[in-house]
């Protein structure tokens, strides 16, 4: 149940906004987008959902859209990826010890994807952890990361709230540690920036 199929039916909604784009843009993923970065490693990103034009499009999180920009720039700074971003899938891009998953695997329309949605598609992330046996810290972008990542670990909203920078033991000994999205949004308000984000980086792979 780790991965879902290529015509996931889970969410109707999303299966319908799928099958819009598989016409409209036929040369574009149009799937569930898979986890990028080994399994064996200890940093997990949870991020929120593929965007229209990025992941969507290339099959690969944070590829081909903005907000990839700033997030693999800060991992291959701080160690987490060889090679160089292109913002495409078959750049060379190679991550090591971090793996990246979206808490809703499928582009949901206006990148907003809905709390039944979120709750369905949270079995593949729990799923995900608990594939991952040398898992030793998450980072969480944006609220909606944060709180799907709780609900993977059975635990209530209130265990945890969200806040910039903030770190937070899970019962199994895991950190989860949160960061702002790295959305076009929050950078071009000021919201998150750079020395910002790689704070959070930089405490994760000390």
């Amino acid at each position: 149940m780790a991965i879902p199929a290529a015509d996931c039916a889970l969410c109707p909604r999303l299966a319908d906004f799928r099958s819009v784009n598989q016409r409209k843009f036929p040369d574009w993923h149009n799937a569930p987008v898979a986890c990028f970065g080994p399994l064996s490693a200890g940093l997990l990103i949870v991020g929120l959902a593929p965007g229209l034009r990025g992941a969507n499009r290339t099959g690969r999180p944070f590829t081909g859209d903005f907000a990839g920009k700033l997030l693999y720039e800060t991992l291959l700074k701080f160690g987490f990826a060889t090679g160089a971003y292109h913002e495409r899938a078959d750049d060379g891009l190679t991550m090591h010890n971090c793996r990246i998953i979206n808490a809703v695997r499928c582009v949901p329309p206006e990148n907003k994807p809905l709390p039944v949605e979120i709750a369905t598609c949270n079995r593949f992330l729990r799923d995900e952890i608990d594939r991952m046996h040398h898992l030793r810290a998450i980072m969480a972008l944006g609220g909606i990361a944060h709180q799907a990542t709780l609900r993977a670990f059975g635990l209530k909203s209130s265990f945890a709230k969200f806040v910039h920078g903030a770190t937070t033991t899970l019962p199994n000994g895991i950190t989860l540690t949160d960061s702002f999205h790295v959305s076009r949004l929050n950078t071009n308000t000021g919201r998150l920036t750079t020395p910002m984000f790689e704070a959070v980086v930089a405490s994760l792979s000390a």
